[in-house]
């Protein structure tokens, strides 16, 4: 099966790499550096927990043409970058599309490819679940306990699920189908924005922001705030587990948090303020239909925002 993979990242490389050694014909679109980095040396990844390290050999691209038509394109992107690649998308004549991370706006995104696209285009949103860094060489390390990634349409069941079934079918990657991906997609912005915005203040230092007890204390007051946020709405919160745990039992979750923080591996996942920055304006229109207070979580964006302007204007 003909594939395209944009973005090679962390989750795109590591994509790429289960795409590859599941037979199928994979191209990446990189740019600049990191296109030479694939051509001279391959997809190299480092597999922490596994201990193992994989080479493949892959297609490599630096932009998507019009007349490039694959039976599957996976674009695996920080969400403050999806907007600059949608246009191509839309002009491309491939009809089966996956927007994979963190998203706070499926339904502006699935209109424009109604206003824009050239041909009719399938378009889905998934989330792949593993981590890691990718190191100056271009080496990935990737931190992951199995393969999966979460997905779904906004209008019922994924039309091209036979074609996902298919490039998957040789690989134990497993693909979880969510019933309401926009909530699950929300709802997971809620501890990434908690989470990062400690770390950010930290310079994603882990270990020191492991001993900042009163900001985790906060962060999971701010998660308690965005799950009732949603809740408000009617939208379904995901996982239940969490949802349950920052209301019931906030103190373990804080505890469990600074614990997480303390693992050597954490020091292997990094972070950006302009993806956290573009999720925090997402979440605010969320916010207002809900109409309730949310101190904790204000508290901690304008922290954040306000670190981002300092070292702006010491930049």
């Amino acid at each position: 099966m003909r594939i395209l993979v944009m973005g090679a990242g962390v989750l795109g490389s590591y994509l790429a790499h289960v795409l590859i050694r599941g037979g199928n014909d994979v191209t990446v679109l990189a740019r600049t550096k990191r296109a030479a980095q694939l051509q001279q040396d391959g997809l190299v990844i480092r597999h922490y927990f596994q201990r193992r390290t994989t080479v493949d050999q892959v297609k490599v691209v630096s932009e998507l043409r019009a007349e490039d038509i694959y039976d599957l394109i996976f674009v695996v992107m920080k969400y403050n970058d999806f907007p600059a690649v949608l246009p191509a998308l839309a002009d491309n004549g491939s009809a089966n599309i996956v927007l994979v991370g963190n998203n706070g706006d499926t339904r502006g995104m699935q209109q424009f490819f109604k206003d824009n696209s050239r041909v009719p285009q399938n378009i889905a949103f998934g989330f792949q679940l593993n981590g890691g860094i990718r190191e100056a060489d271009g080496r990935v390390i990737c931190i992951r306990a199995g393969s999966q990634m979460v997905l779904g349409s906004l209008e019922g069941e994924v039309p091209f699920k036979p074609l996902l079934t298919r490039a998957f079918r040789q690989t134990k990657y497993k693909l979880d189908y969510s019933e309401d991906i926009n909530a699950w997609l929300l709802s997971h912005i809620v501890p990434i924005v908690a989470i990062n915005s400690v770390n950010y203040l930290h310079d994603f230092d882990l270990s020191q922001a492991a001993k900042d007890s009163a900001r985790w204390k906060q962060a999971v007051a701010a998660m308690d705030e965005g799950f009732s946020v949603l809740a408000k709405l009617g939208i379904r919160t995901n996982p239940a587990s969490l949802v349950n745990g920052v209301k019931r039992h906030p103190a373990l979750v804080y505890q469990g948090l600074k614990i997480v923080h303390r693992l050597p591996f954490m020091k292997l996942i990094d972070g950006t303020f302009g993806e956290l920055s573009a999720l925090y304006r997402a979440f605010e229109s969320v916010q207002q239909q809900a109409g309730l207070p949310t101190p904790a979580w204000d508290d901690l964006k304008q922290q954040a925002f306000r670190k981002d302007a300092l070292e702006q204007a010491e930049g």
